[in-house]
């Protein structure tokens, strides 16, 4: 609703100064809050991230959330395919559980598993199953390791 407002507010804005306006302010907003990738904690005790994002009070939107996923899932995915070249030759609903893997516990945990990975590259699904379930990470996951072990054993979204 909010972004609405500004939007509503910015379209009255005659359109040959538009495109200098939000320019402008977003050159103007940056400089006063600064830009912060990581989450830090504002003057007054705000959880903030970005350009004055004040986490506590505001959050993220559904859009947001979504934005954030997309992002993260190609950053899981292009380093599972620098650490494993040989995944982006899996068939897309295997090389998805190994997405969701590398998401959850990163390239390292990922690679902590290697007779897994091993029986990943030799096809051998049954043997990739039982190495993922038989694991520390199974345990701590519960149903996620459940449902990804079917999806490499049978090829089939879970």
């Amino acid at each position: 609703m909010v972004v609405a407002l500004v939007a509503a507010r910015i379209a009255r804005v005659d359109d040959t100064q538009k495109g200098k306006v939000i320019v402008n302010l977003t050159d103007q907003l940056i400089r006063d809050e600064g830009l912060r990738l990581h989450p830090y904690t504002d003057t007054v005790g705000k959880i903030t991230i970005g350009v004055g994002r004040n986490l506590t009070d505001v959050g993220i939107t559904a859009a947001e959330a979504q934005m954030l996923l997309s992002n993260d899932i190609a950053v899981a995915s292009a380093r599972l395919e620098d650490a494993f070249p040989w995944a982006s030759g899996l068939d897309y609903v295997r090389r998805s559980a190994l997405i969701n893997m590398a998401f959850n516990m990163g390239i390292g945990g990922l690679s902590k598993f290697p007779k897994f990975l091993a029986a990943m590259q030799a096809a051998d699904w049954k043997a990739a199953r039982n190495e993922m379930l038989n694991s520390l990470w199974a345990s701590q996951v519960g149903a996620r390791a459940q449902r990804l072990a079917i999806q490499i054993e049978t090829g089939e979204w879970q």
